[in-house]
């Protein structure tokens, strides 16, 4: 694995990632907008319980605030990519300096396929000399570089613009439906409160008011559910599913299955 990362302090990142040693698998919040090139290899991401799939070739951008899960496929020439982070400060700037602002909310797609076109592959082509820069110059061309693919965007999908001008905080949501889209991922009681737009101790009162439980026993109780499920109708192994329903210990999920349940996993797998 390496990666070379190209970053400003309190400003934008540049990535340029090259993993070659079996698939990478992981979950990730997106805290900042995110565009990405994938150069070889193929890339799985989850968003919520929706699966988008990428090849090489692809260009992809990724909208702030949300949970991802993911899968880097590394077969044949590895997997690599060029990333950039477009922080809020970047964007608020290029916000006041164009008069670019939010019509409306966005209500498209979290995770967006963009268009090939002139301008996006000439952009990728020009960060290459960056990678090898000394630091002074880099921070200077960082900085640069982010605002150029800002307006690159905006050329390329204009909508972006409700995107990437909409500088609120995630408002409060329908509890219940996000919670059923993304008890998978392992995070923080902070986090899901965050994301659905509510205090720490909001969160905690309206999923006591909604489930009668904590949320964290209601969340062990949803994957041990869906675990149960996949042992014993989809012949899973444990040791294949633990991860991908949240948990992040193999003992600790035998553990607790077998307090629900009776018996250890491996009793229910008939594969």
């Amino acid at each position: 694995m390496a990666t070379k990362n190209l970053t400003t302090e309190n400003g934008p990142r540049v990535f340029h990632n090259f993993y070659a040693d079996g698939n990478i698998e992981g979950e990730a919040f997106v805290s900042n907008h995110i565009f990405s090139y994938i150069i070889s290899g193929m890339h799985d991401i989850w968003v919520g319980d929706k699966r988008y799939s990428f090849k090489p070739g692809d260009y992809r951008f990724f909208r702030r605030n949300q949970l991802t899960r993911y899968i880097k496929k590394t077969a044949g020439e590895g997997f690599r990519s060029v990333t950039i982070h477009l922080d809020q400060n970047t964007l608020k700037s290029i916000s006041q300096e164009y008069q670019l602002f939010a019509d409306f909310p966005y209500l498209g797609e979290d995770v967006l396929l963009l268009k090939p076109s002139p301008y996006l592959e000439k952009y990728i082509d020009s960060l290459d000399p960056y990678i090898h820069a000394d630091d002074e110059l880099r921070e200077r061309m960082v900085q640069l570089k982010a605002r150029e693919l800002v307006l690159i965007l905006l050329e390329t999908d204009p909508s972006l613009k409700n995107v990437l001008f909409d500088f609120s905080q995630p408002g409060k949501i329908d509890l219940e439906g996000f919670m059923n889209k993304h008890y998978r991922y392992n995070v923080g009681i902070d986090r899901f409160a965050f994301l659905t737009g509510r205090s720490i101790s909001g969160f905690k009162r309206d999923f006591a008011k909604h489930y009668g439980m904590t949320p964290g026993r209601w969340l062990v109780s949803k994957r041990l559910q869906e675990a149960h499920y996949l042992i014993e109708e989809k012949a899973k192994r444990p040791s294949d599913i633990y991860l991908e329903i949240g948990f992040n210990d193999l003992s600790h999920f035998s553990f607790a299955y077998k307090k629900a349940f009776g018996n250890a996993p491996t009793k229910g797998y008939s594969g």
